[in-house]
Order: structure tokens, then sequence, then C-alpha cells
């Protein structure tokens, strides 16, 4: 048994990703953006779970509902921290991410670690604030009471790994306080508890309070220090007889400081995995005590400030990469007046700058080298099994928690993921065989690895699950896309050869083996569309859905492209080559739509067609293979994203969001962007499902910047999905595949320059209207030498380091559709089309679709008129086809195009 512990897992010296990043055309964020609030977390009514119709999410377990609504969340990674902000009794709730206790579903979930009280008993306090500080990560408190002024900082700092709080107050000796930290939802150990108990004991000793104890499960040891430093006063230390409530108190201080540690015995360790047994997952591994001790006495040693500028130090590198100016104002407004009246349609695009930040803020808070990753609930959990475990799911979840990584510039946060997925490689290769075993033995390969890896949807720090159930072996796929992402933005061969390649190359040895042989095709077998059901009972089995195919077609290409970088030769290569033109991954319905599985034929007639999942576009994003170039399929894809419809759950929004951001469409994608604000925002803008999921979060900032930059298509297109109502505004530091980093201006809806950093060298190719007729010069300010132009497209040669300005951009209008387009079958089975005229157009072309095709056919073109006769007998064969009018302008460019339906039948009949 071969075991990888966390500090072994290979680790990648990425020199492409740069501590500096200020350079020509770039600003650091100007504007404050801060979440804050004129009053405190209210204390509400403890709410029971069952109460909130939840109940088959999580146990029944007394919750404030405070806490996902109003609390403030700050973390580092190690830890993180939910901060309320209250006067009488402050409370801070604790989470890390290794602590679970048995869930509901059989495996583990995710537990409250610690509650942290600071007894007060400010009552009556005057000209309250608090807030979150998203450019400092630095969360405050401040308020008057009894004419003496009190403020608080909190923060969680990285590279001390420890949560820091100072109290300081107006006058000296007026600060008093009992710190009294508690262990939430102990049990006893046995059956009472479901053998699910958690006991331990809260100690204090002089300046330091230690809380640590047992959940019964795994044999998990968990440790929390409390260490305060006061300025001035007395400071006492006291114990209940049972250990259970010790407490220090401190009177007449000036300022206090109060840093916490926390840690458990877990290792990312593959035995972990490995093991079946949870009571022996982490049997007689060592307890964190020496651990958490070394980082209290460490950090203790440092004063406030050297702590404070570490913490901003570490975390501007990361969060000042990337300023967006929709030309807003900082608002005036408390964030949840402001939230409000953007719900009532008042719309302030502060809030949207602000939102953008704040899922950048929170994987900051929540990925970093050496800690566990982000889970539903990022790094924050007061209960005491966390809402569907919060695991890491791998049909969407996972993977959205990761989408503003690359193309927002936190690149090195994904270490946190490479590492988790090394450590549960092995156990993940097991799974493979067996799968391939029980599903397609005849494929089975009795080779140590040649049965490749997978991973189902379930999984946690501890456990990983197999596909099936209600997700196929696409999760996978989805799930090594990622991995692919990875390099093509840093264009690190490092990370291809180490990384990479061996992540989507073991994916496809699996994947090759789950296909079957189905009239010439090779289908996934059995195939799940995530979380689909049939009439509301079982989830639906099924053979070859596109979930499936788009991505065993995704991971394949990806690894034969991969190869050839690095002159990989392996034998699989030849298997995978053979098969990719078998998998078939996009099929176009008689309702016009991708069709969610191979033997439907209208939207919607098998399962649920508002489903919260739109996993039959999972080829457009985060997929490739739907794109510009397959116009067919794209025009499918905006049909199946119309009848799916807007409504979902939060994460589902932001799906359908960057959906529409890679279909082009930038004001359909801002209604989704709105949507998302306005109905599954809380007021600590946590995205809701409901309950609070932070994947929403995430994948909101990724739609913001795939709304603005794109560069799946073998080019930078810049500005590709860019809103109407966001006439006027700029970004810097959004990163593009090809380790180039983009900053852009535009007015009007037109840009007036963009700036390229180029880090690593290489050609970049950009796509704009009329880019070819712009001035590109490098930072000297001399002219840059194309290597390619054409219409709308230059390509250049770049040095690493080097930048590179576009400016001088003649305007472009884009032509308009024609509208209200109607056709007639004649009686001598001649199409008779006529449209109203685009005002842009000088001609028209008229294009014909059948079938699953990923283009169009051109039938008429430089029509002239606004009506045309055609014959095409492939439509007479077909149940269902297209026709599709575009409007040419006198540059020659097309405008999108209008479809149009054409059903034929023997009587001749007219259609719209």
């Amino acid at each position: 048994m071969r075991f990888i512990p966390i500090n072994l897992l290979l680790l990648v010296s990425v020199a492409t990703i740069s501590s500096s990043y200020l350079f020509a055309g770039y600003q650091p964020p100007k504007k404050q953006y801060k979440l804050w609030y004129d009053k405190p977390a209210p204390d509400l009514p403890i709410n029971n779970l069952d109460s909130l119709n939840l109940k088959a999410l999580v146990e029944a377990t007394p919750i404030d509902p405070a806490w996902e609504n109003w609390s403030l969340p700050i973390g580092n990674g190690y830890l993180g921290a939910s901060v309320f902000g209250r006067t009488v009794t402050e409370r801070i709730q604790l989470t890390e991410n290794s602590l679970a206790s048995k869930s509901l579903y059989g495996g583990v979930g995710l537990t409250n670690f610690a509650e942290l009280y600071i007894d007060f008993n400010h009552a009556t306090p005057l000209n309250y604030s608090r807030s979150l500080n998203l450019n400092e990560a630095v969360a405050a408190v401040k308020y008057e009471q009894d004419g003496v002024v009190y403020e608080r900082e909190y923060f969680a700092g990285y590279p001390d790994k420890v949560l820091v709080i100072k109290l300081t107050c107006g006058q000296k000796g007026k600060l008093s306080f009992t710190l009294r930290p508690q262990i939430p939802y102990k049990k006893e150990f046995g059956p009472a508890s479901g053998n699910n108990g958690r006991m331990g004991k809260v100690v204090a000793k002089n300046d330091l309070i230690t809380l640590s104890g047992k959940l019964e499960n795994l044999n998990l040891l968990f440790e929390g220090q409390f260490k305060v430093i006061p300025s001035g006063g007395n400071m006492k230390a006291s114990n209940d007889a049972s250990e259970d409530n010790g407490k220090i108190v401190v009177t007449g201080a000036d300022a206090a400081i109060i840093i916490v540690a926390v840690g458990t015995n877990y290792k990312l360790e593959s035995r972990v995995f490995l093991e079946n047994n949870n009571s022996k997952k982490l049997n007689g591994d060592a307890a964190p005590h020496d651990k958490v001790s070394f980082i209290i006495e460490k950090a203790s040693h440092k004063s406030y400030a050297q702590l404070l500028a570490g913490h901003k130090k570490d975390y501007r590198n990361l969060f000042s990469r990337v300023n967006l100016n929709l030309s807003s104002v900082e608002s005036r407004l408390t964030t949840d007046n402001l939230l409000k009246n953007y719900k009532a349609g008042i719309i302030d695009h502060y809030l949207e700058e602000l939102y953008f930040q704040y899922g950048r803020y929170l994987l900051i808070c929540s990925s970093r080298p050496g800690t566990l990753p982000p889970n539903l609930q990022g790094i924050w959990s007061q209960y005491d099994i966390t809402p569907w475990t919060g695991g890491y799911w791998h049909n969407i979840n996972i993977q959205m928690n990761y989408w503003p990584v690359f193309n927002t510039n936190l690149t090195e946060l994904f270490q946190s993921f490479v590492d988790y997925n090394l450590a549960y490689r092995e156990a993940a290769t097991k799974i493979a065989t067996q799968y391939i075993k029980k599903n397609n033995p005849a494929m089975l390969s009795p080779i140590e690895g040649d049965n490749g890896w997978t991973i189902g949807t379930g999984a946690s720090a501890y456990n990983i699950g197999a596909p099936g159930g209600h997700s196929g072996p696409g999760t996978g796929g989805l799930t090594t896309k990622m991995f692919w992402d990875y390099y093509e933005f840093t264009g690190d061969l490092k990370i291809l050869k180490n990384i990479s390649y061996p992540a989507i190359l073991g994916m496809s040895k699996f994947l090759s083996k789950v296909v079957v042989d189905t009239a010439g095709l090779l289908l996934a077998s059995p195939s799940y569309s995530p979380e689909q059901r049939r009439q509301g009972k079982e989830h639906y089995k099924t053979t070859g859905c596109a979930f499936d195919q788009q991505m065993i077609f995704e991971n394949h290409n990806d690894v034969l492209k991969a190869s050839k970088k690095i002159g990989d030769k392996s034998t699989i290569l030849p298997v995978l080559r053979h098969q990719l033109p078998k998998l078939d991954p996009v099929q176009v319905g008689w309702s016009g739509q991708v069709k969610e599985y191979r033997e439907e034929n209208y939207y919607g007639e098998i399962v649920d067609p508002k489903h919260r999942h739109i996993s039959q576009l999972v080829g457009l994003y985060p997929g490739t293979i739907i794109n510009s170039k397959t116009p067919a399929w794209m025009d499918a894809a905006k049909e199946s994203l119309e009848r799916r419809g807007d409504k979902a759950t939060g994460w589902g929004m932001a799906f359908r969001l960057n959906l529409w951001a890679r279909a082009k469409d930038g004001d359909r994608a801002y209604l989704l962007y709105q949507t998302l604000l306005q109905k599954s925002t809380l007021d600590n803008l946590w995205d809701t499902h409901p309950p609070f999921q932070i994947d929403g979060n995430f994948g909101g900032t990724a739609g913001v910047a795939e709304m603005l930059l794109q560069s799946h298509e073998g080019f930078i297109d810049l500005l590709p999905a860019l809103p109407q109502k966001w006439n006027k505004g700029s970004f810097n530091g959004l990163l593009a595949r090809g380790n180039f980093e983009i900053s852009a201006q535009w007015d009007n809806c037109r840009a007036k320059e963009f700036t390229i950093k180029s880090k690593i060298g290489g050609i970049c190719n950009l796509k704009y209207f009329n880019i070819h007729q712009a001035v590109i010069k490098n930072a000297s300010g001399k002219i840059v030498d194309l290597v390619s132009r054409e219409r709308d497209f230059i390509g250049f040669n770049t040095k690493p380091g080097e930048v590179y300005v576009i400016s001088t951009i003649p305007e472009y209008k884009k032509p308009t559709n024609p509208s209200n387009p109607v056709i007639k079958w004649n009686k001598n089975e001649k199409i008779a089309i006529q449209w109203d005229k685009s005002p842009d157009a000088v001609a028209y072309n008229v294009y014909t679709h059948f079938g699953d095709s990923p283009g169009y056919r051109l039938i008429q073109s430089k029509v002239t008129a606004t009506s045309v006769e055609c014959q095409t007998p492939e439509l007479k064969k077909m149940k269902y086809g297209l026709l599709r009018v575009t409007a040419v302008d006198k540059s020659g460019r097309e405008s999108s195009g209008v479809r149009i339906p054409v059903a034929y039948k023997e009587n001749a009949s007219e259609t719209n």
C-alpha cells in the first residue's frame, strides 16, 4: 500500500506566476470594496431545519438563521470564521474543513469546529458599524458605549495560519471582556448517538484556552488554542469543575489581541481514502496538540502590526491582480440596503463589481496550497451535519468552485485541489477497475493502472465514490477539464507533464473502457445525466447521454493535444484516436435543442424540462466542442437554454450565466447575473441554493469574467459578451489561455484600448471587431509586426514580461438580424421564405440545417430581396429541420441569424 503525505505531494514551482502585477495600463483597485452594516447580526429565533423543509439534507438540529444571512466570513484555508459583530456577546463561529462526523448518507460530513464567544455586555451601542473590507481581507466593528468608542479588527492570515482579533477602546482601562470558546453538538459516545459522539473539554490556563476533543466516528482528534495578549488591566483564567467551560476574563485593559489556531489529526494521504473502515482511517495518528501549539507560539512572538502586515502582503498579491470598473461609485448604502434596492430594480453597478470581487475573495479565503479545497460551503459551516455533507460534489459543484481560479488570475490557488486529487488518486484507480469489472468486464485490463482512474459525484476529505446512481462517468471528465485548463492558462510544460497530463491520461484510460459499440457508435453504458429523474421517480438510466459523451470527447481530445506537446507515445493514444469520431457528443432534437438523451425527440419529453442541472451543455461550458465554429450546435444550445429557463438554484443560475456568456449573448448573460443577485443572494452576499452554498458565488464571478474575456477557441476573444448596460468601463488583469494578462477600456460598448502582458512569451492571437485596423505597439512605443492579420483577427509574437497596447480601433456596429420570418411550403415542394428588412443589410444569406451536423449549409447567398424561394429535398425527408437567415452588411459580416423551424407535412401548410 502506497501512502502519499501532503508534504510529499507533487508541488510544481510555477515560475510563470509572477508576484508583480504592475504594468502599463494596469492599476490596483482604487475603490474600496466593502460589505458593511449599521447593526450587528441580529439575534433571531432559533430554527429547526425540518421546519425549513431541509430535513432530507441535514439533521433537524437547531441553527441560528443569522449565521448564513448576516455573519461575515473570513478565512485562510486552514480555518474559516464567521463574524457576527454583536456587542453584548460576540459570536465567532469556527470551521476547519477536515472536521467531520457521520452523515445522513452513510458517509461523513463537515461539522462545526467551535463557537467562540466574547462577552462585552454592551447593550446600548451608538453609531454602530461593522464591515468586511475585501481589499484588505479585514473585518471590523466600531461603536460607542457609555461615551467610549470600541473597535475590533479580525483577519485570518495565511502566512501564520491563525485568526487574529484586535480589541481597542478610546479610553484607557475601559476594555473588559470574557473569552469563552465552546465545543458545539457534544454527544455521548455509543449507540445513543448512533456511534456519532463528540466529546471534549475546554481548559483555561494563564493566557491560553485549549479546546480539545474527539469525534467517535472517525477517531478524529481536534484542538483549538485561544491566546489572549492584553495591554494593561488584569487577566484571570478559570475553569468549572468539569473542565468544560474554561474562560479568560480581562478587566480594565487598554487593548487586547486574541490569536486562534486550530487543527486535527487528519493527514491528506492516500491511506485515508484507501481505508474503508472509518474508525481506522486516522487510527494511531498523533494528536494535533504539538502542531497547534507551534502555530500559536510562533504567531504570538510577532506583534499585531507584523501579523497584519504579513497577512496584507500575502492577500494583496492575489486580490489586487484584477480590477473591474463598470463606471460605478462606491455606495453609501449599507450592503443589505444596497442589495434590497437592487432586488427592487434599482440597479447599482457597484454591487455588481462588489459581488464579482467577493467571489475572488472567498476563493482566496478557502483554497490555499497546503489546505483542503473549498467544499459546498467553502470553509464555513455552523451545522452539526452540513447540508449535503458539505462535500466535494463532482457533478458540477467542486468544478464550479474553481471556475474563477484561472480567468480571474488566481492560478496558484488550484494547488489545493491538485493535492486533494493526488491523495485520492490511488483509491480512484481501484474504483475504476471495480467499475469496469461490473459494467464492461470485456474491457477490463489485468495490468495495474491500465484501467485509469475515476471519480463519482459524492466525495469528502475521507471518501470518494464511483460514478452511477444519478450521474454518469462524465463526472471524471468534468473534473479533469480543470487540469487541462490549468496547463492552458499557465502554459507551463512542467505543469502539463507532471500534473495535468497524468490526470487526463488516466481518465481517458478509464473512459475508453466505459463505452460500448452501439450500431457503430461508442456510447457510455450505463449513463446518467446528473440528478435527472423520470416523472419524479428513479434517476433516469440510459446509454450515451450528452453529459457523458461530451465529457469523454473533451477528455480524449485534450489528451491527444497534450501528447503532441510533450511527445508522449502511450499505447492508449491510437485507441483514443479511433474512439474520438465515434463518440457522437452532440445531437439536435426536433425542438431544435441539444438533446439530453439520444432517445429524446422533443425537448423535455423524458425528464424534468426545467431542471437545475443543464448537463447536456457541458460541451459549451466548461467544455469547448460547442463553439463559434459549430454554429448549428451553438444555436441548438441556445434553444436548450431558452427552454430550460432561468429559474434555478443559485448555482444553477450561475451555470446558465456562464453558458450564455459562452454563447456570446451579453445581454442575456447579464440578465442571469442580475437574477442571481436578485433571487439567490443573501444579505452577506453569500449565494443560496437554498440554503447557503458557495458554488453560486464562484460561478457568478467566473461568469462575469467570461463575459469580458474568452480564450478557449485558440484565440483571445476580447469583450465577447459585453452587455449594453455595461456601456462604459474597464478591467485589468484578467487571464487568458497562454498566460496572457489582459486589460481593456471601452466606451459606448466599443473598445478604446487593450493592454496585453505576455507572461511567458509566444504568439498572441486576438479577436475583436476591426482589430486588424488598430495600432499595436510595445511598451517602448514601437509598432509591433504582425504574423497574421485578417478581418477582426491579428496575431503577433510576444516576449516574456513584455507589454503590448492595442489602440485606435475603428468603431463597428453589428448588423441587426432580419425579423418576423415566415415560411410556406409550395405545392411544387419548394419553400418560400419572407422576412422583414434589417436596417443594416445590403444582402441576406439563407442556410439550412438538418440532422446533427455542427454547421449550416448555405443554400442561397447575396439575396437582395426580403424573400426567397428555395428547394431543400433533405428537409422533406426529415421530421425536423431548420432554415436560417442572416443579414449581411456592407463589410461582408453577417448577423447571428434568425432560425426558422421546419416540420415537413404532406399537405402544403404554413408554419412560423
